[in-house]
Formats: structure tokens, sequence, C-alpha cells
């Protein structure tokens, strides 16, 4: 992000009211690489077109704040690589780690890994540290630590079903593991921050906080996805989960969060009162039915639909509800830009 961009991120959270109202989104390797003209492939193993696929969308969008900005990432892959994951990557499609734990009781006994030896995660921070000249010579600045969070993580290495059940089953089994994999995400995103001190922001990725019921939510999310938050002093504190997001809109302020990107299908007026003053939004038009396969003016009147349910739009960022899909047009981009902006 460059440094006005950083510096209107902080207003929208201090709660001013923006003009041109903010635009905003998640970019990753589902939309980044076809979308630069590259393979899911060349955009993980070359550093040089991983680079180029992020300057073509700032220079293509320079009013649009693209978080967390020249991600370095390998997909789903990167914690639970460290784990000891065994990683698929095709030519073109998305990675996917497979599960290595057979039930709750091998989960437990998974040890802490080192972010600084184990998995993707060195090849991540090396990758940063190799582009970091470059990127700021953009005017751009390496702003946020990243990370998928600990229910996530968990849920590659068990299996979302047997994760799910074991919540239920298997309580303490499933703490331990859950304990073993924030200590990780705390010494992984502290080693991020050490690593560029530039860093100001965390953002942490986890659907399947959106799968669990209350009691389970203050009993397995709250106090693992809190200590996340909690790892390093940021000012910008965002969570992403696009899955049921009613269940922890009333828990972001209390679990230090103060950035929520959330699903489509939850209006963004009863999303705005439900989590808060002190959780500003982004978000929420239909990412894959109206952002990706609806044309222009089905992008447009889904942005403007928007903005007349919100009358107050102090603490948005204007955005999809998630993170930008596969198959986004640089049109479709355009329109949605140019409705916020009119």
């Amino acid at each position: 992000m460059t440094e006005n961009q950083w510096q209107q991120l902080l207003a929208v959270l201090d709660g001013e009211l923006l003009d041109p109202l903010p635009v905003g989104f998640i970019i990753d390797c589902p939309w980044l690489p076809n979308w630069a003209g590259i393979s899911i492939m060349d955009y993980f193993a070359s550093e040089s077109r991983w680079f180029d696929a992020n300057v073509k969308a700032i220079e293509s969008f320079p009013e649009i704040m693209f978080l967390p900005g020249f991600w370095s990432e390998y997909g789903m892959c990167t914690e639970p690589s460290a784990f000891g994951a065994q990683c698929t990557f095709h030519e073109n499609d998305f990675p996917f780690a497979e599960k290595i734990c057979a039930d709750a009781a091998e989960g437990a006994s998974l040890k802490k890994p080192n972010p600084k030896t184990d998995g993707l995660a060195p090849f991540v921070l090396k990758r940063l540290e190799h582009a970091q000249p470059l990127i700021q010579a953009l005017g751009h600045e390496i702003r946020f630590a990243v990370a998928r969070g600990p229910l996530n993580i968990a849920a590659f290495l068990m299996g979302t079903t047997e994760f799910l059940m074991g919540l239920r089953m298997y309580p303490d089994e499933t703490h331990s593991l859950l304990r073993t994999i924030t200590d990780y995400l705390v010494d992984w995103t502290q080693l991020q921050k050490q690593t560029f001190p530039t860093i100001d922001g965390v953002l942490f990725l986890d659907d399947v906080v959106g799968f669990v019921g209350s009691d389970d939510f203050d009993a397995y999310v709250k106090p693992y996805l809190g200590d996340c938050f909690n790892a390093i002093d940021a000012r910008v504190r965002f969570f992403h989960n696009d899955a049921q997001g009613m269940i922890c809109a009333p828990h972001l302020a209390a679990m230090n969060i103060n950035l929520f990107n959330f699903a489509f299908d939850h209006p963004i007026d009863e999303m705005q009162q439900t989590v808060g003053p002190d959780v500003a939004l982004f978000g929420n038009i239909p990412p894959s039915a109206v952002l990706a396969l609806g044309r222009p003016d089905d992008v447009a009147a889904s942005a403007q639909a928007m903005l007349d349910t919100l009358p107050d739009k102090r603490r948005t960022i204007f955005s999809c509800g998630g993170g930008m899909p596969p198959e986004v047009s640089t049109e479709n981009i355009q329109a949605f830009l140019n409705t916020i902006h009119s």
C-alpha cells in the first residue's frame, strides 16, 4: 500500500467519511495470476512473475486499496505445510494441503513448528525480502502480517468434518491442537513483524469460524483467534470470514478486531449495526454471481443497491463479500469503482 492509501485506511477506521468513498479488494492466487495472464504455478514459482502480476493490479487500478498488498502466499498451503502436510500443486488450479491427522488424539500430539525454518513460511519471507526494494521504489510498503486462522488450519490438518466433530466429542484434544496452532501463529506473526518493521496491520483469514455454534464459538474461537490478533501491536486488525458471519460479528471488538470482511448474504446495514461502532466493514456485493459472472451493468446495479441500503457510509471500505474470486474482469472492477465513486 502507498502511504496515502495507508492513511486513508486509518481514517476509515477512525470514522472519517472519505470523498471519494474508499474501494478495496483482497487479491491473491484465485484471481490475480490468470487475470495477469500467467498460470497459478508460474505465480508461485517465479518471484518476478508474482511481482509483475501485483504491479499490473496496482497500476491498472491506482484508486483501489489492494489488501494486504503484495501478498506473498502459497494458497492454503503456507501454514499447514509447516506441520508436515503434503501440498499438491497444479499448473493452473489452487494448491491443496492434505490432512495429516487420523483423529483428534493425533492432532493433540502435534508439535509446534518453527516459522523460521519449517514448511513454506521461510519462502514467503524470502520472496518479500527480495521484492521489498522494488515494492518501495513504487511508493508502496509491506504493511500486513498475514496468516490463515487457527480453525482453518486445524480443519486442513484433520479434515473439516473430523475437526468439527472433535469440538464436541474430544474437547481436550481439540483445545490442545488449537493451542499448538495458535502458538505457532503468534510466532509466525511476530516473525513477519520482526522481518519487516513497516508492518502495522494483521490479516487473519478463517472461514471455519462460520461453521460453529455460539457455545463452540465461545470455547474454541474467542480465546485462540483473540490471541492471534494480539500477537503484535498493530493499528489495523483485519479479519476475513465469508462463511456465516453473524456468529462472530458481536464479538469482533472484544477479540481486538477493527476491520471485517464478511459474506455477501449478510446485508451490510445489518452487519454495521451488529458489529458496533468500533469495527469497520469491508464488503460486500456477491463476489462470484455478480462481480465475476455478471455484466458491468449488473455490477453497477449491485454496487448502487449496496450504497442505497447504507445511510451511514463511515467505517466502510466498499468491496465484495470475500476475496476477489476467479474470472473477475477489468471491466467489472471498473464498473464497481465508477459506481462507488459516482
